[in-house]
């Protein structure tokens, strides 16, 4: 593959693993903090972005909210999200399933309208200007208690026609997906569908007890699920898809480089997996910065990695008439690519 980074450009595909928070580059972050009067605990743009070096999730974590602290009003999260989805359209992104943390703006008195009319009102201009549906999951927080997650998902309830599922994000370790039980259960019966982060920092006990438990239907990370055998053959059996995060789990230190990541291994075992990009604007990478830094280091091929962007439209909330749609523009992007590689096209 002699243009590894135009192959991938070209390939039409979803991002399904992306914290809106996590997409707020330093720039943003300190216009929307002169705008709103808010000073940020870092001097300049150089040295917030010199911070963006984190040992494990936690570290991560703290900036991360440090950050997301500068949001107040809904033209603040429309900036955010409007911001993202020019990037992702750049990168070919034709559908994006995008996480919200309510409770990150509402703990700090931000009214949860002004939060999703922000953000809703960009994925409408996305849908409308540059073609780009769309899904909004809202997710709990789990290093705090059940009773702030049933609490968050009565205020989401008003807004159930433009949120479409929950997850599960935060600090891992310590926070067995078991302890959100009774939110999950309450979210399915309304007609929310779970998702829920496990895995990543987290042992394959908790991936099993968000399948088992919460009864989630996609596994954000799950790189962990390869210490269970037996939990490894029941995901593939199932088809449960993982939304692996390349440059996320190299920039967290939950692999030591690339070469190391389960990504391939993934693929050898027949698993559902898709590249996502997770917090571009603190681990250096858009959605396809993952594809190309992960298919350089693990040696993929062009069939893996048209492989990964079906994957990514297969593994969406979509209906079946808006997938067979991607497929066939994923379809006519690789003839297209196929008739450029043998001299075909003009």
């Amino acid at each position: 593959m002699t243009d590894l980074a135009g192959f991938v450009a070209k390939l039409p595909k979803a991002e399904l693993h992306l914290h809106i928070e996590g997409t707020l580059e330093p720039e943003l972050a300190f216009a929307i903090a002169e705008r709103n009067g808010l000073a940020l605990p870092y001097p300049s743009v150089d040295e917030l972005r010199a911070a963006y070096r984190f040992s494990n999730l936690q570290e991560f974590l703290d900036v991360y909210y440090a950050c997301a602290g500068v949001l107040i009003e809904s033209r603040d999260f429309y900036d955010l999200t409007w911001a993202y989805l020019e990037r992702a359209h750049a990168d070919n992104v034709r559908h994006a399933e995008i996480f919200f943390d309510a409770q990150t703006h509402t703990a700090r008195g931000i009214e949860f309208a002004a939060v999703i009319e922000g953000i809703c009102g960009a994925l409408d201009d996305g849908r409308d200007k540059l073609g780009l549906t769309s899904r909004l999951i809202l997710c709990f927080l789990r290093h705090l208690d059940e009773a702030d997650a049933l609490e968050t998902l009565a205020a989401a309830m008003p807004y159930r026609d433009r949120i479409v599922g929950v997850g599960l994000d935060s600090g891992e370790r310590g926070n067995p997906p078991r302890k959100f039980e009774k939110v999950f259960r309450r979210a399915r019966e309304a007609g929310f569908v779970p998702v829920a982060h496990a895995g990543e920092e987290g042992p394959a006990a908790y991936v099993r007890e968000a399948l088992d438990v919460l009864d989630v239907v996609r596994i954000d990370h799950g790189n962990n699920a390869l210490d269970d055998p037996d939990l490894v053959t029941e995901l593939a059996r199932r088809g449960i898809p993982l939304t692996v995060c390349p440059l996320s789990n190299l920039k967290l230190c939950v692999v030591e480089d690339l070469a190391s990541h389960p990504l391939k291994r993934m693929l050898e075992l027949g698993l559902f997996v898709t590249v996502n990009s997770d917090d571009p604007a603190y681990f250096g990478g858009y959605v396809n910065d993952n594809y190309v830094a992960v298919a350089e280091a693990l040696g993929l091929g062009e069939g893996d990695i048209v492989k990964l962007a079906r994957n990514s439209f297969d593994a969406s909330l979509l209906d079946e008439v808006d997938k067979a749609r991607l497929f066939g523009e994923l379809a006519v992007a690789v003839t297209s690519l196929e008739r450029s590689d043998d001299g075909s096209n003009p």
